[in-house]
């Protein structure tokens, strides 16, 4: 599985070589292979962690829930933005104490944070909490069990 692996990222870029060049030349072919190596090569180099994702199938319920609360947040942003009033919303920091500690799950972490539209991934603190900027802040409790029970939890099975 491992081999498998380290072939898709080549054979990724030298399908991509040829589909945004439009030719199937002898020339572009072996110029493709060429940069296909040369970049998977140097970008081995430029990671020196590996991540080793384990129980992938929790990978769907937490796509599921981020696509749900993206989409949720979406509606609501739009509605305090096309319909501003004063006291709708109170805009406001909040620090969520997080336990999981791979690098690589902190990462998805602050994608899914940030592509949710609302937040904003601030900092991540030497004391393991994170900085959050949320655009309508009512309930901190909330937002707290939301980061850790809906994104930290599975990203650490997956990812711990």
């Amino acid at each position: 599985m491992r081999r498998l692996y380290f072939l898709f990222l080549p054979v990724f870029l030298f399908v991509l070589w040829l589909v945004l060049n439009e030719s199937l030349s002898s020339g572009q072919i072996a110029l493709g292979v060429a940069l296909a190596l040369w970049f998977t090569w140097a970008a081995s180099r430029l990671r020196p962690l590996h991540a080793k994702p384990r129980r992938l199938w929790k990978v769907i319920p937490l796509f599921l829930h981020v696509t749900v609360d993206i989409i949720k947040s979406n509606v609501a942003v739009a509605r305090l933005i096309l319909n501003p009033r004063p006291n709708d919303f109170s805009p406001g920091f909040i620090k969520i104490p997080l336990t999981m500690r791979d690098p690589h799950g902190l990462a998805m972490l602050a994608c899914i944070v940030t592509y949710t539209p609302g937040t904003v991934w601030v900092e991540l603190g030497d004391d393991h909490r994170l900085k959050l900027h949320v655009l309508d802040l009512q309930n901190e409790d909330d937002w707290v069990r939301l980061v850790q029970d809906r994104y930290e939890r599975p990203l650490m099975e997956i990812f711990e």
